[in-house]
């Protein structure tokens, strides 16, 4: 499936400020959406688009750092960057312990928006690339059967078939079908990449 372009979500309730920022990062080559308030943005939101949120600090209704909390809540990872015109220590600090890429004062060097963009463009993709990898990984466990699922996750312990065997009160004949089994629908060659499928699939 064709990935849409990254979108740089521009939310801010100065519409100079908006139409400064849309003119940058379009000259930079940048497709934006801009927005007036956080429950505009909120409203349209749906996460499937790759991209970032640049948010102003300081705005009506909810501020950005509650915006940042309500994307979450809605299950919308996109990376943050923070824009304010106040010098506000424990606000930048609480955003980057938040998880955005960047807290940026007004007035800021357009090279260092742009860098910070570039940024998040790569943590959003690292982050969306880990996303489908874990559930490509669960959606070819999900073809295992109950009894397959339990002799995986045994043989992953590192347990013999014999001790596989007699943990579920088989023969280790009938272990050594499953097994066989598991491994040829997971598509791995050997036990140790078997090992590794399931502790990714636990991570993720």
């Amino acid at each position: 499936m064709t990935q849409a372009p990254a979108t740089i979500f521009l939310v801010d309730d100065d519409e100079s400020v908006l139409r400064g920022l849309g003119r940058l990062l379009r000259a930079a080559g940048h497709a934006t959406k801009p927005f007036a308030s956080p429950s505009e943005f909120l409203a349209q939101l749906s996460g499937d688009t790759p991209g970032c949120a640049v948010l102003d600090l300081r705005m009506p209704g909810l501020n950005g750092l509650e915006l940042q909390q309500a994307m979450e809540s809605k299950g919308c990872h996109l990376p943050v960057i923070f824009i304010s015109g106040h010098g506000d220590v424990p606000a930048s600090v609480r955003a980057m312990k938040a998880g955005a890429v960047d807290f940026l004062l007004k007035p800021f060097d357009e090279q260092q928006l742009l860098g910070a963009i570039s940024q998040a463009l790569l943590k959003d993709a690292a982050a969306r690339a880990g996303r489908a990898e874990t559930a490509a990984l669960h959606a070819r466990h999900a073809v295992l059967t109950p009894r397959e699922r339990e002799v995986c996750a045994l043989v992953a312990q590192g347990l013999t078939n014999r001790e596989v065997a007699q943990r579920l009160g088989t023969t280790e004949k009938t272990i050594k079908v499953h097994r066989a089994r598991v491994i040829q629908k997971l598509d791995v060659d050997s036990v140790a990449e078997l090992v590794r499928f399931v502790d990714r699939l636990g991570q993720g």
